[in-house]
């Protein structure tokens, strides 16, 4: 599956995702009425996930699936790494994606023009609305900025970017409104989990 596909096809899976069950139970002769449950989600396991290259660290809610796409640019042929993983019985996407740059490129333009093309193309590509925006550092210091965007299906994402070594890393978690709710503090606690690793 393509990074252009993979989003509409995490909206259609977050849109038929995350309904509760609901037990109903004949009345028993017992003293204690027993009450009627509701299956909860299955709550992930969270763990550390180690890129392959060893650049990056990320808490993943399991194994991400990988993909890699190669895009065309003006830059030549580049190609996008992606790592996606969609817990079971949850309206998210976690998501991380990095590509490396021509040297020249990732040497001579300056990280802030890098990460505005980004958000730009991102707003663009999947046709969203900016809700926030704000300047960001990586835990050991390179620049990176923070998004937050609507689309046109109402899925809300949260993305932090980096520029570091000569390489774009975009970090996002994919959901609904309702769910954001409820995932919120979840959502912060993986996006502050990514860690570019120096070489």
């Amino acid at each position: 599956m393509t990074f252009k596909r993979l989003l509409p096809l995490m909206a259609a899976t977050l849109v038929c995702g995350g309904s509760f069950i609901v037990e109903a139970r004949q009345p028993q002769q017992s003293v204690a009425p027993k009450k009627e449950t509701v299956a909860q989600p299955i709550q992930p396991k969270w763990k550390l996930f180690r890129a392959p290259d060893g650049r990056f660290t990320v808490l993943m809610p399991g194994t991400p699936n990988k993909e890699t796409q190669t895009q065309k640019t003006h830059m030549g042929e580049i190609d996008l790494e992606i790592f996606a993983a969609e817990p079971p019985k949850q309206q998210v996407a976690y998501v991380v994606v990095y590509n490396d740059f021509p040297h020249s490129y990732g040497q001579l333009t300056n990280p802030q023009t890098i990460l505005d093309q980004a958000q730009y193309m991102v707003l663009k590509t999947t046709k969203s609305s900016l809700i926030r925006q704000r300047n960001i550092r990586s835990s050991n210091g390179h620049p990176g900025k923070e998004i937050e965007f609507v689309n046109a299906g109402g899925k809300i994402t949260r993305s932090r970017m980096y520029v570091a070594e000569g390489r774009l890393y975009q970090v996002m978690a994919i959901t609904t409104k309702k769910q954001q709710k409820t995932l919120g503090k979840t959502i912060t606690g993986y996006l502050n989990s990514f860690h570019v690793v120096l070489k």
